[in-house]
């Protein structure tokens, strides 16, 4: 085996890491984007393999053998958030990795996040769709020269890739974050990854660890790789919801999964609906409730091959009373049933859970001489509501028209407005508006609000 000579500083330098524009995450102010060390990584050039299955249009597949990649290391998920949409603290593990937002070879562009699908620069991170797997990383060779990363320039140059003592050593691996830096790991090398520091003495080869290869034994070696099952799997999913989540905005993060996350499902109105991802954060989906303005959800979930988790298991369960009006931490983990089908309608309302009491004023806005624009404001009474509907009788000679921020139906001469779905639930005293449009007479409306 050749001596080897550490490299010199400048090769291990630190390098900004997903410093492009803000993903949703950002929106709630929950991450910024923590400094990767930037290290260690191996050829662009990688062997062309047969691929299996294909995720979604335009992305990278499943590689059916393992894959040769460089490989950098990072200190952290960031605060509260990693790039799949879970904290640490929920998490089976701390040995994970993040895998390429872009297949993008040369190209330093930050493009929007997620991608159109079919975009061919989509990469392994697969807009999130890889997020929550598991994969067996095995170590390979070590470059002799310099491996910084500099985009569209070779990877290991001026030296060789050598096998040293830690050839071979292995681990499992969480998918837990995203590359997405402007350098030549995150766009011109398919298969990098990016590990977590504290992973890279946990490398066992034989039956021993090897020890930390930090810094002397790193350099951005060769790693290769392959997605595996979750190893010795027991037990069930883990939800919670993100912070900032309420009825109207009910983000949940989808953890301890036996292979992976590829969508989620709410029963609503009737019906399953498909969750929409929180941007390409691959284990948070915004999930509706059972019934408009409601706090309780049924959800069944899909895994990375599209199949339903537990033969379609349906878990159920209910906005934690600390998410009132909406929740503050990062994660609220919640308890839940199982069942085979949605529960009835009669068990949808969370027990216990007191109807309320709501109020309404009217207000005229602005007036002209055939009619008037009225504003009313719904306020809920000592305890919290889930949803409300206000009633009355319009004159002979008046028109309802133009309702905005609720939903308008009649019964005879009865006109009702309903709260929309993201302005039904109110914590005790808190209120909100709708308005609408008279065409007709000035007499303002006599007002019944009901809670719901």
């Amino acid at each position: 085996m050749a001596t080897q000579t550490p490299p010199p500083a400048s090769l291990t330098g630190a390098s900004p890491r997903r410093t492009g524009p803000p993903r949703r995450g950002v929106r709630l102010g929950l991450r910024m984007t923590p400094p990767r060390i930037a290290v260690l990584v191996a050829a662009v050039l990688v062997s062309l393999l047969p691929l299996a299955r294909v995720h979604s249009a335009g992305a990278m597949a499943d590689p059916v053998e393992p894959v040769t990649g460089n490989a950098t290391h990072f200190f952290g998920l960031g605060g509260p958030y990693g790039g799949c949409g879970t904290t640490e603290d929920q998490l089976e593990s701390l040995d994970y990795i993040a895998l390429n937002v872009y297949n993008a070879p040369g190209d330093n562009v930050y493009y929007p996040r997620p991608m159109p699908d079919g975009d061919p620069k989509i990469g392994m991170y697969d807009n999130g769709h890889n997020c929550g797997r598991w994969v067996q990383v095995t170590i390979g060779d070590f470059c002799t020269g310099t491996n910084d990363g500099a985009l569209s320039q070779p990877f290991c140059r001026n030296g060789e890739w050598v096998a040293d003592e830690f050839n071979g050593a292995t681990l499992n691996m969480l998918v837990e974050d995203s590359c997405g830096d402007d350098n030549a790991w995150c766009r011109d090398d398919p298969y990098h990854i990016d590990l977590h520091d504290q992973s890279l003495d946990k490398f066992v080869k034989d039956g021993t660890p090897v020890g930390n290869m930090l810094p002397d034994h790193w350099n951005n070696r060769h790693v290769s790789w392959k997605f595996i099952p979750a190893p010795n799997y027991s037990g069930d999913i883990k939800i919670g919801f993100m912070q900032g989540a309420e009825t109207w905005w009910a983000a949940a993060s989808f953890s301890h999964l036996a292979n992976g996350i590829h969508g989620v499902q709410s029963w609503s109105g009737g019906q399953w609906v498909d969750a929409e991802m929180d941007g390409d954060m691959g284990q948070a989906f915004i999930l509706k409730p059972y019934e408009p303005g409601g706090t309780r959800f049924s959800v069944r979930v899909r895994d990375v091959d599209d199949q339903y988790i537990n033969n379609g298991r349906v878990y159920t369960f209910d906005l934690p009373s600390g998410c009132d009006p909406r929740c503050t931490t990062p994660y609220q983990q919640v308890s839940y049933t199982t069942s085979s089908a949605p529960p009835t309608a009669s068990a949808s309302t969370s027990p216990g859970t007191p109807t309320g009491t709501c109020t309404a004023s009217f207000t005229t806005k602005d007036t002209w001489p055939d009619g008037y624009q009225g504003e009313v404001t719904v306020t809920a009474g000592s305890t919290k509501i889930r949803g409300w509907r206000v009633s009355w009788t319009p004159a002979d000679d008046q028109t309802v028209r133009d309702v905005f921020n609720g939903t308008m139906t009649t019964d005879g001469s009865t006109v009702t407005v309903r709260n929309e779905t993201w302005n039904g639930a109110l914590a005790a005293g808190a209120s909100t508006t709708f308005g609408f449009v008279i065409d007709g007479g000035a007499s303002p409306p006599t007002l019944t609000c009901v809670a719901e």
